[in-house]
């Protein structure tokens, strides 16, 4: 899908589904996830998991992808690139970039790296704006949001049904 200097972001595989349920059940990285936070519970949660993934990803602008090291093949996490849901879950086109790391990748980078290959894509393919929303506490995803360049919008509760910091980036 896309590189960076150190990443490729790729399909999610059902032979990555070890890792998916690793990264995804636990807590502390779920509790920042979605309009109601869950830990996977059960690793047969993650084929459908995987499968949803990768039928959002169908539109090759568009995708929750695979964050893999490209020296080691290891799947830190996932970026993502896709389109936000107002309230009623339709959307108005608008689009959201987002990144889910393994604790055993956090305070490598990954997630600012990732973030400005996702946003690079984003505006090459066209869009002129790309949102990113965290959850209110989530103060090291709000970092990556400022180094990434992106602008704080304020507390929103237009998308997924929760109060979130808005932040946009517009393209060069």
């Amino acid at each position: 899908m896309f590189t960076s200097d150190r990443l490729t972001a790729r399909l999610w595989e059902h032979t990555d589904a070890e890792r998916a349920y690793d990264l995804y059940s636990r807590r502390e990285v779920a509790r920042w996830l979605g309009a109601a936070p869950r830990a996977v519970e059960s690793p047969a949660e993650v084929p459908a998991m995987i499968d949803r993934w990768r039928g959002r990803s169908a539109d090759p602008r568009y995708g929750v992808w695979a964050l893999e090291r490209r020296d080691t093949g290891v799947v830190v996490g996932s970026v993502l690139l896709l389109p936000l849901p107002d309230e009623d879950g339709t959307g108005n086109g608008e689009i959201e970039v987002g990144w889910h790391l393994h604790p055993d990748s956090w305070g490598h980078g990954y997630a600012t790296e990732a973030g400005t290959a996702a946003l690079a894509k984003g505006f090459a393919d066209g869009l002129t704006e790309i949102h990113a929303v965290v959850r209110p506490g989530n103060a090291p995803s709000a970092a990556v949001c400022h180094r990434l360049g992106m602008t704080h919008l304020g507390r929103t509760t237009r998308w997924y049904g929760a109060e979130l910091d808005a932040f946009l980036a517009t393209r060069p």
